[in-house]
């Protein structure tokens, strides 16, 4: 099994949930796991889910993607939940009124941007996940913990002093290596400190 199999064995689970609180899913939905228009990558702004109206899909599908840093089953499952909230009443509604009271109806709790699995819904999703399997997939860590390097600065080096000097390619391409306040020609790179 795929993730993407288990992902829609769990909709088909929770299909029958929405529809006896009175917010029956729509027929055609895809669920993914991939990277959320803004990704787990920017820690601001992290989405770990999104759900897309069928007329942004060319065959009229409403489209769910569940963010891959994901890996526990019940924090996946309650992610999807939240989703399938959107698709049952309309991603037009964002987070208020009627997404409200259906999220509410369904189990999820906290604020409704960022919505968690309440102890029932959990329990619920503990035991659908166990009926499905192991969620296949491993969770992917986002960045490696580095800080990115926006700026390479090179090594300069004065061979007669020793003064080292930090440049950016574009200086050294545009102006060429500086003179030391030695007087001796600098060089690019080379041995030093």
């Amino acid at each position: 099994m795929i993730r993407e199999q288990w992902l829609c064995g769990l909709v088909d689970a929770l299909r029958s949930t929405f529809a006896e609180l009175g917010y029956p899913l729509p027929e055609r939905i895809r669920v993914s796991c991939g990277w959320p228009s803004k990704s787990a990558l920017s820690s601001k702004n992290r989405r770990i889910g999104e759900a897309w109206s069928q007329r942004c899909s060319a065959d009229g599908t409403h489209e769910t993607f569940l963010s891959p840093v994901l890996a526990d089953p019940v924090e996946v499952g309650a992610v999807l939940v939240h989703e399938l909230v959107h698709h049952a009443v309309g991603v037009e509604h964002g987070h208020k009124g009627p997404f409200r009271r259906c999220a509410l109806a369904v189990g999820l709790t906290g604020p409704m941007r960022a919505t968690t699995a309440g102890p029932a819904l959990a329990e619920r999703l503990h035991r659908l996940a166990e009926s499905i399997g192991p969620y296949p997939h491993a969770a992917l860590v986002a960045g490696d913990g580095r800080k990115k390097q926006t700026t390479r600065m090179l090594k300069v080096l004065c061979p007669d002093c020793g003064c080292i000097v930090r440049m950016t390619r574009q200086w050294l391409d545009d102006a060429g290596v500086p003179t030391c306040a030695c007087g001796g020609i600098m060089q690019e790179g080379g041995a030093g400190r």
